[in-house]
Parts: structure tokens; C-alpha cells; sequence
């Protein structure tokens, strides 16, 4: 059974700091591209960033230059380090996995999904 276990949410004001974690099980994680997407109220879920086994990236323009995507293979971790943070990033925030090695920014194209955690940044 795959779970995806998110972490590190919270209350921050703008222009502070968060880093997000999602722990993984059930899977073999490096042979997994693990992705972060949020969803803001009445918005459609919306791709942030993407990491793939070997390390390769993709990120959302709206995020570049902010947030770090980073994986650990040998704690089956996946994390996201987000600076500069801005009252438009206010949204739950998901992890999810896809087999094989495509950085995809597809939501449709990841098979397993974390319950989600809120990010909320005050003005």
C-alpha cells in the first residue's frame, strides 16, 4: 500500500520561509518522479515542481528562483524548501509520485497522492 505523508505547513507572513516534507512508503522510491502541486479555494490543482530519480527538476514559472524541490532516495523523502513566500501561494499543498523518470507537469499524470497540508501566508 503507497502512502504519501505531507508535512511542514503552516502560518507565515509574507516574505517568510517553509520547507515542506512528504514521506513515502509502499514504493520503490527511486524509481519514482515525485511531484508537488497545490490548490488554492475555488482554483484548479495546479503544478509547483517536480524531482525525478536522478535528480532532474521542473518548476512552475510563478515559483522559479523561490522554491527547492529536493529528494532524499535513502529516507524516501521528497522536499520542498519555499523563500519569499507571497499571499498567492496560500493553497493546500500536495505531494504525488509517477513511475518512471518523465518531469511531467501534468497533475493526471501521477497515480498516487498525499492527503495534502495548508500553507497559508498572511499579508
Amino acid at each position: 500500500q503507497v502512502q504519501l505523508v505531507e508535512s511542514g505547513g503552516g502560518l507565515v507572513q509574507a516574505g517568510g520561509s517553509l520547507r515542506l516534507s512528504c514521506a513515502a512508503s509502499g514504493l520503490t522510491f527511486s524509481g519514482y518522479t515525485m511531484g508537488w502541486f497545490r490548490q488554492a479555494p475555488g482554483k484548479e490543482r495546479e503544478f509547483v515542481s517536480c524531482i525525478n530519480w536522478s535528480a532532474s527538476t521542473s518548476y512552475a514559472d510563478s515559483v522559479k528562483g523561490r522554491f527547492t524541490i529536493s529528494r532524499d532516495n535513502a529516507k524516501n523523502t521528497v522536499f520542498l524548501q519555499m523563500n519569499s513566500l507571497k499571499p498567492e501561494d496560500t493553497a493546500v499543498y500536495y505531494c504525488a509520485a509517477r513511475s518512471g523518470a518523465g518531469t511531467i507537469a501534468r497533475w493526471s499524470a501521477y497515480r498516487y497522492w498525499g492527503q495534502g497540508t495548508q500553507v497559508t501566508v498572511s499579508s
